[in-house]
């Protein structure tokens, strides 16, 4: 009888073995990720890299600065972060934004979870197309909407003034150096609001709804249901919407740069960003603006990751 098994004659060329199976499924996770890593190295990791090595250096002007040689890039150490925390209008733009945060956030969040939780309950009619409404704002881009909310913030052209003007009433002056800021912080909140909304809905439409008829049986109303069972549990992505919202808050830019020719009440360094861009682009000042652009960047990482780390504490010391 024959065997199954080929036998390699005497003399025959060797057969060609592929790769092995368990090599193809080890190294298939790494062909994936390598695009990702990538891109990653190429567009995020390598001008990070660049931009802190500008932090480090400076030029050095000999003479009048003019001719070969006149400007020399040298190295500078910490003195371009010297200089950009203890620039007053970096504080200043910190200190703005800060209050701008207040402001922003807090609401933002407060009618995030409201509206969420006013879509889900089970009187609510019209869902979709609430749901959408809401939503919208968020897919016009920041540029646009500042445009048009500033239009609607200037007097001359504001359908609100003319309105105000027929009924015997003041326009407020909503550009001015004291309700600047609430104008800035209103334009973020007509596009963030509906970004939230979707992401506490999409969670709260993941709680089972055994719980809920539990609860109707035990006599709560849909107040108690909301209080007690469905703000515990969306509160983790609470605190993810809530790392965004201040991540973004802290990177503010569109808004307050596209409402400048707008008003005098707006400095070219009103946000840190828009004091980067100016130090950069108008002044031709890389090394400084590299320096505020990490000091940005590692103030943002600190506050968000100092943030969840005081969440899982206190969560964790809860669970005890």
């Amino acid at each position: 009888m024959t065997s199954p098994t080929a036998v390699q004659r005497p003399g025959a060329p060797a057969t060609r073995q592929g790769p092995r199976p368990g090599r193809r499924r080890t190294l298939a996770p790494y062909a994936f990720l390598a695009p990702a890593v990538t891109l990653f190295v190429l567009f995020l990791a390598l001008p990070i890299g660049y931009a802190a090595y500008l932090s480090l250096r400076t030029v050095k002007v000999s003479g009048l600065g003019l001719g070969k040689g006149a400007r020399t890039e040298v190295w500078a150490g910490l003195s371009n972060y010297e200089r950009a925390l203890s620039d007053p209008e970096f504080i200043a733009s910190v200190l703005r934004v800060g209050l701008y945060g207040l402001l922003l956030v807090p609401t933002m969040l407060g009618l995030a979870l409201l509206f969420a939780l006013l879509l889900d309950s089970r009187r609510t009619r019209a869902r979709g197309f609430s749901r959408v409404s809401i939503f919208l704002p968020y897919a016009v881009p920041a540029v646009i909407s500042s445009l048009l909310w500033g239009f609607l913030y200037l007097p001359a052209v504001s359908p609100f003034a003319w309105i105000a003007e027929r009924l015997g009433g003041d326009f407020p002056q909503l550009l001015s150096s004291d309700l600047v800021i609430f104008a800035v912080a209103n334009i973020a909140l007509w596009g963030g609001v509906g970004f939230n909304m979707v992401v506490l809905y999409t969670a709260l439409k993941a709680i089972p709804t055994e719980l809920y008829e539990a609860a109707r049986i035990d006599g709560c109303n849909e107040i108690a249901i909301a209080w007690r069972i469905k703000v515990p549990i969306v509160a983790p992505s609470l605190i993810m919407t809530f790392v965004f919202s201040m991540i973004a808050t802290l990177q503010v830019f569109a808004e307050p740069t596209t409402l400048k020719p707008l008003t005098n009440t707006i400095s070219s360094t009103w946000t840190p960003l828009m004091k980067v861009y100016r130090d950069a682009f108008t002044r031709d000042d890389l090394y400084s603006a590299a320096a505020t652009s990490v000091v940005i960047a590692l103030a943002t990482f600190l506050l968000s990751f100092g943030f969840l780390r005081l969440v899982q504490n206190h969560a964790f010391n809860q669970e005890k």
